[in-house]
């Protein structure tokens, strides 16, 4: 293979900008990749800035790809038949119009000759399927970050094994653009059938497209379905051992990036076990009993521009207080820690009463894990107040496994909120006259989940597993409005139930899960209003209350529950 061949990023020759070549006398690297820019497609740069004259960044994404991605030569005997190639380059147009796509950009049909006048070019337009790819990246991949980034997923595209997790991938992206629900239901039907093919190889690949199609059904109430394919996924894995120190190194083919994406598929089907287990707890979390010795994953910006450092061990993270070691562990690593304590809580034996030593073992886990985060961890945003998604779940996890936890050991009457099982079956908790430290825990943790929702971030950046927390955080809010002597003035529990119907509304645009559980809570907070307004005909509910006091209680519940009754469905306008 010549040194052009090499090259991981063609060279772009553009005469219209003067470019003559390299300057003689400097002696160039045959096998050094070149970083390149995409070409002046027009005199202005208004219609895409980000590639029009913005030289920097794409210097900066080819110099990362071709330091670390595609080495020149890899021995034959030990790579495997999927091993990369150097697949056809996309052109400049292509990448101009991929990232014109992805960012909402119209782009310009105008090109600049010699002469400095307008030449019309023609720009394609992006098919369906081209769009559903974009919109993974864009909307997705961040809240399961497994499958390889886009640039470098892209330059082994066309080989065969990619065939399944490419057609999973467009059919989750296609959730967030209108392509129509017949279109939906065959991009479904391709990757399915693609995945469960006869002749499909059995690798890391399939296994990452088996996932996509467990969170995306699961998403999509369609979660017998979405059970179905983890119990095939976690056999294959086990089977290929994808848990294994070295299946990374063996199916790397010495490109750490990739081995990167391996470590993060195991991982990440890990917590996706342990998420529709807590969840819906209908499964058991199979591969928490596994034996796992897979390297952790690094942080997300060292992923996306493959600087891949040294891996360390779960070994390291859970013995880091007593190691003496100052080691900084990724907050993936974060995220798997939180989805262990979840296994262990759910291999706990039955705790019989709020007294239970193995409640007090799990609770030492949550509050341990939440004292010794750095403080860099300690918030879901960064400094630079960009969502740190994988810290957003690991705190979503603590949460929730700390309602499940002590809410059944609470004095929360549980039986007005019943009827919400869209994710899980209602388990029945007896009420009690007085608060105890459970019910504390239980309202806390509540608390913090509807705290999540206020990010400044987009709440459909966020995994679709989120949907459930709200409505287990939601659950605890009703009950304790439908108690009859919650305090009059305590307007922040209304504000939250507004707060999580607004969320699941708002989450309900792309998952049908989320407008499952939307309907369910809005029609359980109908009916405890319409209980608080036969209370307020008994003198006793006004007792110790201003006039003021009364109308405003009175105000603050009708137009909370005039927004419920009012919320609908919000049309897709993502597309």
């Amino acid at each position: 293979m010549d040194a052009h061949e090499n090259q991981l990023w063609p060279q772009l020759v553009w005469h219209a900008r003067g470019y003559k070549g390299p300057r003689r006398g400097t002696a160039q690297n045959p096998n050094k990749r070149q970083a390149t820019s995409p070409p002046d497609l027009s005199p202005s740069s208004s219609d895409c800035p980000m590639l029009l004259g913005a030289r920097t960044g794409s210097a900066n994404m080819s110099t990362a790809m071709g330091s670390t991605f595609g080495p020149p030569s890899i021995p034959a005997q030990d790579a495997e038949p999927t091993q990369f190639s150097q697949p056809q380059q996309p052109t400049n147009m292509q990448l101009y119009k991929s990232y014109c796509a992805v960012n909402g950009i119209e782009p310009s049909p105008w090109a600049v000759n010699q002469n400095g006048s307008r030449l019309a070019v023609h720009v394609p337009v992006a098919t369906t399927e081209e769009r559903c790819f974009d919109s993974f990246y864009h909307h997705f991949h961040a809240s399961h970050p497994f499958v390889l980034p886009k640039p470098f997923l892209l330059q082994i595209s066309k080989e065969a094994p990619l065939k399944p997790v490419l057609a999973a991938m467009r059919w989750v992206g296609s959730f967030f653009l209108d392509v129509g629900s017949p279109t939906q239901e065959r991009l479904l039907n391709e990757a399915f059938n693609l995945i469960y093919a006869p002749n499909r190889s059995k690798d890391g690949f399939l296994i990452q497209a088996m996932m996509l199609l467990i969170v995306g059904l699961d998403g999509s109430c369609q979660q017998d379905k979405a059970r179905g394919i983890l119990s095939d996924v976690e056999a294959l894995a086990l089977e290929l051992g994808l848990n294994t120190r070295e299946f990374a190194a063996n199916h790397g083919r010495g490109i750490p990036v990739l081995e990167e994406s391996w470590r993060r598929t195991w991982w990440d089907l890990f917590v996706i076990d342990g998420m529709v287990a807590g969840v819906h707890r209908v499964t058991n979390f199979l591969l928490f009993d596994v034996s796992a010795r897979a390297a952790l994953p690094c942080e997300e910006d060292q992923y996306l521009t493959a600087r891949i450092p040294i891996p360390l061990y779960l070994d390291d993270l859970e013995d880091q207080d007593f190691s003496g070691e100052d080691r900084e562990f990724s907050s993936f690593a974060y995220r798997v820690l939180c989805a262990r304590t979840l296994g262990k809580f759910m291999r706990v034996p039955p705790i019989f009463g709020p007294e239970d030593e193995n409640l007090g073992k799990i609770e030492t886990l949550l509050t341990n894990w939440r004292l010794h985060l750095p403080q860099s961890k300690r918030d879901a945003l960064q400094k630079n107040g960009k969502l740190d998604e994988m810290m957003f779940q690991a705190h979503m996890m603590n949460q929730a496994t700390s309602i499940m936890l002590h809410q059944p050991h609470s004095q929360l009457d549980s039986s007005p909120t019943q009827d919400i099982n869209s994710c899980a079956p209602h388990q029945a908790i007896p009420a009690g006259d007085l608060f105890n430290s459970h019910t504390r825990h239980t309202i806390e943790s509540a608390n913090s989940i509807s705290t999540m929702i206020t990010h400044r971030v987009p709440l459909l950046s966020h995994t679709h597993f989120f949907t459930c927390v709200i409505t287990m955080s939601s659950i605890v809010h009703l009950s304790r409005w439908a108690l009859f002597f919650i305090p009059h003035d305590d307007d922040d529990l209304r504000q939250q139930i507004r707060l999580n119907i607004g969320a699941l509304n708002q989450l309900s645009k792309v998952w049908g899960a989320a407008d499952r559980a939307r309907g369910q809570v809005k029609e359980v907070a109908q009916v405890i209003y319409k209980v608080k307004k036969q209370q307020r005909s008994n003198s006793q509910f006004w007792m110790g209350l201003s006039q003021e006091e009364m109308l405003n209680t009175i105000a603050t519940d009708d137009s909370i529950i005039n927004e419920i009754e009012n919320f609908e469905p919000i049309p897709n306008l993502l597309g």
